[in-house]
């Protein structure tokens, strides 16, 4: 699956947020059934995302994911049975614990990509890491299927786990362990890492710090629940004009030391070998990916 930046919390029981989501540039939006909804809007919202999911895409729609109940909850088959169809892209598997859940869910999408003659293997699956037992257990989750596209951390069910103070300050140091530990996994996987969601709307100066920070620690985007996040999300994960312009030279530099037989060189005051080169490749095919030419500076105040 291609980068995703930005990751959309978007609740199902309303029509109305989900008809503007769908036409959002989120790159990727998370029609809710789980905890954005309460248990007596459940119907409401199958039948609301089931609509959604049938409606017609243009090129720069966002990728069309569903969170599902939790693996073992008795909605969530119902809740699989109503999403399933043509339209739908991947399942948001919340509060994973262990990789044989993850291959449960494996089992009833099959059979249920077979009843509904979708194509084997079609529907990707992201998974929420929530608690410590799922972070240990994270890098055999990120690996134990193929339809696996990425880690999400959930940060509120994490840190009640852990007994941390329901308000949290800053870039959230007490989870930067924990953050760290999830992207790790998901490198080891080569899966995608997204880290939570900034809850105060207010704040976009914190936003963007935080957001900073996230791509600091190898997070690959983040999840979000306002249209307004949206837009510093994606600059901040994207690469700005001067990260390709250096990638671009450092690249051109090292080739041509490689043409006289250097393994390494001096360039910038700074020793350029072959990880640095690679992570600048990395970093051009970003680019080339999300459509970033590197002619405007990005604007991350």
């Amino acid at each position: 699956m291609e980068l995703k930046r930005t990751w959309m919390f978007v609740p199902g029981h309303r029509q109305r947020m989900i008809d503007k989501a769908l036409g959002l540039k989120a790159d990727a939006i998370m029609l809710d059934i789980e905890d954005g909804v309460a248990p007596n809007e459940k119907d409401t919202a199958r039948k609301f995302i089931a609509e959604a999911l049938g409606k017609e895409r243009t090129p720069n729609s966002p990728t069309r994911f569903v969170r599902v109940n939790a693996i073992g909850h008795a909605r969530m088959d119902a809740d699989v049975e109503a999403v399933l169809r043509p339209g739908l892209d991947g399942l948001v598997l919340p509060k994973v614990e262990t990789a044989e859940e993850v291959l449960r869910v494996e089992k009833i999408l099959a059979r249920q990509e077979a009843k509904v003659k979708l194509e084997v293997s079609r529907i990707k699956l992201l998974i929420a890491i929530e608690s410590p037992r799922g972070l240990l257990n994270a890098p055999e989750i990120a690996s134990c299927s193929a339809r696996v596209v990425g880690l999400m951390f959930g940060a509120e069910d994490y840190g009640r786990e852990l007994g941390l103070p329901t308000s949290r300050e800053g870039e959230a140091r007490e989870m930067l362990y924990a953050r760290s530990a999830l992207v790790v996994a998901a490198a080891s996987a080569h899966v995608q890492a997204v880290d939570g969601v900034w809850v105060d709307l207010k704040d976009t100066d914190g936003l963007f710090g935080f957001a900073r920070q996230s791509r600091r620690l190898g997070f690959t985007g983040m999840s979000l629940i306002h249209p307004s996040q949206i837009d510093p999300i994606n600059s901040v994960f994207s690469p700005t004009s001067e990260e390709i312009d250096y990638a671009e030279r450092v690249i051109s530099a090292f080739e041509e030391a490689n043409a006289r037989g250097d393994g390494s060189i001096s360039f910038g005051g700074q020793l350029i070998d072959r990880p640095i080169v690679e992570r600048a490749r990395r970093t051009l095919e970003m680019a080339k990916m999300l459509g970033v030419d590197g002619s405007a500076k990005e604007e991350r105040s």
